[in-house]
Parts: C-alpha cells; sequence; structure tokens
C-alpha cells in the first residue's frame, strides 16, 4: 500500500487543492474519466465537475476514490477541509452583509459587472441565470439582490461611491431593453444625493485593480474594512495593513476616472447607442 501523503500541496485554498490531488492521482493511473466512471460505477461527468472545481461531491465517492486511488483518507481529509472552506467563506460573506447593513459609508470599484447595489431587476435575472439558478431559486434571488438597493435610499442613507470600470458599461444584456433601462438607472442614480457614479474608461490602462471587485465599508467606529472579490470567490478583509494597501489602489484609480460629471456623459453616450423599442 502507498505511503500516505501530507495533506499539503501547490494550492493553498482547498477546493482547488481537492481538485488538483483528484487530478493528479487519476493521471498517475493512466485513467480516462470515462474509464474512471466505468471502474466506480459513477457517471464519468461528476468526476470531470470534481477536477474542474465545480463540485467537491459527496462523501461516498470521496470514500470510493481514496479506496481505489489507495489514498486511504487522504481524499476525504481534502474534502472536509474544502467543505470546510465553503462554511468560512458564506459565513465570512454573511458578516460582510451585515457590516455593510451598519457602514456610514460606501466606496466600490467594479470591474466587469453593475454593483448589487444599483443593479435593476433585469440585469440581476440575466446574470443570476447566466450563473445557473433557475425557477423559484432565481425569483427569491433577484428579489434579494435588488432589495440590497434599498440600503441607498432614505435619510440614513449611506454616502456611496462606485468608480465602473468601462468593461462593465461595454457588457450589455442580451435584451435591449433591460440594458438600457440598466443604463438609465445608473445615470439616475448618479444624480441622486449621497450617490456618486465614476467611470474608468479604458484609456486609463492597466492599474492596481484591474482583475478585483472591491467595497470598502467605513463603520460607525470610524474602523473601515474592504470586500475584494473576483469571479471565483470573496474575501472580507478587516487587518489594517492590506485594507489600507487597498484604499491606496482604490485612490490611484478614482485619480485617473473621469469626473462624475463626465461619467454622466459618458453613459447618456453609452444610451444614445443602444437601439430603442420600435413599440415606444
Amino acid at each position: 500500500m502507498p505511503t500516505r501523503r501530507a495533506v499539503t500541496g501547490r494550492s493553498r485554498e482547498p477546493r482547488a487543492r481537492f481538485a488538483e490531488e483528484l487530478r493528479s492521482l487519476r493521471a498517475a493511473r493512466g485513467d480516462s474519466l470515462r474509464q474512471l466512471g466505468e471502474r466506480l460505477g459513477w457517471d464519468w461527468s461528476l468526476f470531470g465537475k470534481m477536477e474542474k472545481g465545480e463540485t467537491v461531491g459527496g462523501p461516498e465517492v470521496v470514500e470510493a476514490l481514496d479506496q481505489y486511488y489507495e489514498t486511504p483518507g487522504l481524499l476525504l481529509a481534502l474534502w472536509e477541509l474544502a467543505i470546510s472552506d465553503q462554511t468560512q467563506f458564506k459565513e465570512r460573506y454573511r458578516r460582510y452583509m451585515a457590516l455593510e447593513a451598519e457602514a456610514t459609508s460606501l466606496w466600490h470599484f467594479a470591474v466587469s459587472i453593475v454593483p448589487g447595489l444599483l443593479q435593476t431587476p433585469g440585469y440581476a435575472r440575466e446574470l443570476l441565470a447566466a450563473g445557473g439558478l433557475r425557477g423559484d431559486t432565481l425569483d427569491q434571488q433577484v428579489e434579494a439582490r435588488t432589495g440590497r438597493r434599498e440600503l441607498l435610499a432614505g435619510e440614513a442613507a449611506p454616502q456611496f461611491r462606485t468608480i465602473l470600470s468601462e468593461a462593465v458599461l461595454r457588457s450589455p444584456l442580451r435584451d435591449a431593453g433591460e440594458w438600457r433601462q440598466q443604463l438609465e438607472y445608473l445615470r439616475e442614480a448618479g444624480e441622486r444625493d449621497g450617490v456618486t457614479v465614476q467611470v474608468a474608461p479604458f484609456s486609463v490602462g492597466l492599474h492596481a485593480l484591474t482583475n478585483t471587485d472591491v467595497m470598502f465599508l467605513r463603520l460607525t467606529e470610524g474602523r473601515v474594512v474592504a470586500y475584494a472579490e473576483n469571479g471565483y470567490r470573496g474575501e472580507l478583509i478587516e487587518e489594517t495593513s492590506p485594507v489600507e494597501q487597498l484604499q491606496r489602489a482604490y485612490d490611484s484609480v478614482r485619480d485617473l476616472a473621469l469626473t462624475p460629471a463626465e461619467s454622466r456623459k459618458f453613459i447618456l453616450r453609452l444610451l444614445e447607442e443602444v437601439p430603442c423599442d420600435p413599440s415606444t
């Protein structure tokens, strides 16, 4: 029986580490995904999704893999770490939402999508559907997403600033009418007291936030926390030093962005390019 390897590896992210180990073990055996499925009695596509990190599977299939690869307990341990990491992620996001609700001001940078606080129902629906949501779950998530806009309503609303990469405004919805509504909502939001919308055009070139969405929250005691997000995961950052580093990056992008007035004109020009509904 092979010596059990330590639970370490190239990736420091548990879910990616688990997927990486699955790929490595299968490659060492020389099995195709179909062959693996036939030998273990599971649909081979499940193993493909596990190796891509799209799912972590269940304990039964992981135990079967441990037995097949003669790695007693290794994969199950990695699986438990991956599951724990997902739970921790959800807890961190729930904590972020609680902090967002009590923040006195928020400032944000968007890489490719409209921030949730400014999404229209049509935009939220297409975005969430693209992520695989359907039916009642989709309806509930759209309602929850657009309900967050209430945070910016009323006399006690926090100050909010967002800087939108031009890529956000160059990624239209399939429905031109819904896209027009989203652009109009952004333009109108930028005219509200307490809301500032700026555009960082492509001409600013590469910068420190090129691949990172980030939201800063100033809390009632004056402390600032950040929530940084990419296409695969998000991270709540509360330590002073990394938050300050992100703030410096944000400030440099804000200095390069169009002014709020120029940004409104930019959005208006884009609105002129969106086809009008001939029935209106």
